[in-house]
């Protein structure tokens, strides 16, 4: 026993060792001040320039007509919106670059505004997260049942992400056999969508609260998949979840809640499912020590700051609560994401 504690407090100091990173000034000061661009980025998004230019050649006199602003103000946003690269400057006037007309362009299929005004509605309370980390309370209500302008923003961002990931996610997670899908808090239904598309024969019903299903009916009707997707109006919470079926997604709604909470949201998905049914958990995993990788680490925090006891989970910790609810051939499916989101799968 002493000797298997010694070896492994020698193993987590080696770990601690080739983690340690060096770190200067200027490294910690870009740090630090990096919400300077955020806050540019954010701001064209608001005022709409890379839409307001398109593919024209404005001065900034033109630019700040539309824009009904300052000239002062908005040279100044331009200028730096160049310096950053996300416009390009040619004989006095602004153009935008590729990358700001495919993504920052509200007319654009990749247009990310929505995600980015969410992320500018997160702001006050990162502000405050020294007091969130002393009082243990959340500095701001929850994303979707906050106000219309901040639900839109968010709900559009999520959709507008999850088309951007679906594709990838999707045939990596093999429901050729199933024939019922449950999206439990699905939102827009867009990975419902996704596996109808990739499994003609399935068909799939998504869960969620009254105040998102307009948004999911108009986006499963614009797939032409209104025959095949339907919704249910419900708080998983606090309903049971009707219906019966042979796999359950649960994307990205774990996080939002507390281990006992998550614990029967998980459950109440398996007593849904048929014998040989499939669960399947998507969301942003820890490591088994809490303390990576990065992305999941700092959404913990935003969970500290938006939940009353939303987290980020760890493998370990996901895998533990598909146990309890009867899940087994629990294992880890290996994806590409950008912002470290992983799949576990159980079977019932």
């Amino acid at each position: 026993m002493d000797h298997d504690a010694g070896t492994a407090g020698h193993g987590n100091e080696k770990r601690l060792k080739m983690a340690t990173r060096e770190w200067n000034p200027g490294e910690l000061l870009e740090i630090s001040g990096f919400f300077w661009k955020t806050c540019v980025l954010q701001t064209a998004v608001k005022m709409d320039v890379f839409t307001v230019i398109g593919d024209r050649r404005l001065s900034s006199e033109e630019i700040s007509h539309q824009l009904e602003g300052a000239g002062r103000g908005v040279e100044r946003l331009l200028n730096a919106l160049v310096a950053m690269e996300l416009l390009d400057k040619k004989d006095g006037k602004f153009v935008n670059t590729p990358s700001g007309s495919e993504l920052l362009a509200k007319d654009s299929p990749k247009y990310l505004g929505h995600i980015i005004m969410h992320h500018h509605h997160l702001l006050e309370s990162w502000s405050k997260l020294d007091q969130a980390v002393k009082s243990g309370k959340p500095q701001r209500s929850r994303s979707s049942y906050s106000k219309e302008e901040w639900r839109e923003s968010f709900l559009m961002g999520m959709f507008n992400l999850a088309m951007g990931l679906a594709p990838q996610i999707v045939p990596a997670i093999d429901v050729s056999n199933r024939q019922h899908l449950l999206d439990l808090g699905g939102g827009p239904g867009t990975y419902a969508i996704h596996f109808c598309l990739s499994n003609e024969h399935l068909k799939a019903t998504v869960y969620d609260l009254p105040t998102t299903r307009p948004f999911a009916e108009r986006t499963i009707q614009q797939f032409k998949l209104a025959d095949r997707i339907n919704f249910i109006n419900g708080n998983y919470l606090e309903d049971a979840v009707e219906g019966r079926y042979d796999v359950a997604w649960l994307s990205h709604i774990l996080h939002g809640e507390g281990p006992d909470d998550c614990r029967m949201i998980i459950q109440k998905a398996v007593d849904a499912l048929e014998p040989g049914g499939m669960i399947i958990i998507h969301d942003f995993i820890l490591n088994n020590s809490m303390d990576g990788p990065l992305f999941p680490a700092l959404f913990s925090l935003n969970m500290l700051l938006g939940t009353e006891s939303g987290q980020a989970y760890s493998e370990e910790q996901i895998i533990d609560m598909l146990a309890a609810a009867g899940a087994r051939d629990i294992q880890r499916i290996s994806i590409q994401s950008p912002n470290d989101s992983g799949i576990i799968v159980g079977y019932v």
